[in-house]
């Protein structure tokens, strides 16, 4: 495999997973999840899926905010 991408396609390909995961993790992490999950962006029809449960779940983050908020 390397030697039919060769090193420049190989730190090509390394630089592209880096710019496409670190996003997410954040987005993961500030969320109160593991950002492990960002992981799964890289499989495909399962990121749009998973895109969609981020932006439509409770996030662990806002209910800790909740809760602080209501116990005053």
């Amino acid at each position: 495999m390397l030697n039919n991408i060769g090193v420049p396609g190989l730190i090509g390909v390394i630089v592209f997973l880096v710019v496409a995961i670190v996003p997410y993790w954040k987005i993961w992490s500030r969320s109160g999840h593991s950002g492990w999950w960002s992981l799964l962006m890289l499989v495909p029809v399962v990121n749009i899926v998973m895109l969609w449960v981020v932006a439509f779940k409770r996030w662990p983050a806002e209910e800790r905010r909740v809760n602080v908020a209501g116990r005053f």
